[in-house]
């Protein structure tokens, strides 16, 4: 009789630190997904900067581009 209760207190351990396993990679995903979007965030943000920065150049690049074919 003992043995059986062993082997029933082992898998309930077992599963018990599968459980506290699993409840620590939730929380590292939540954690990864608000880093993911956070860093989506920037990028999107800096994407614009970026175009924004860029509409003037290629403007005047045009107009040289112009300039010189007249």
């Amino acid at each position: 009789m003992l043995w059986p209760m062993i082997a029933i207190a082992l898998g309930f351990l077992g599963l018990a630190v599968l459980g506290v396993l699993a409840v620590r990679v939730f929380v590292e995903v939540r954690r990864l997904a608000r880093q993911v979007g956070a860093t989506s965030e920037r990028i999107q943000r800096a994407a614009q900067d970026l175009e924004r920065a860029a509409v003037p150049l290629a403007s005047a690049a045009g107009r040289r581009e112009t300039n010189q074919k007249a």
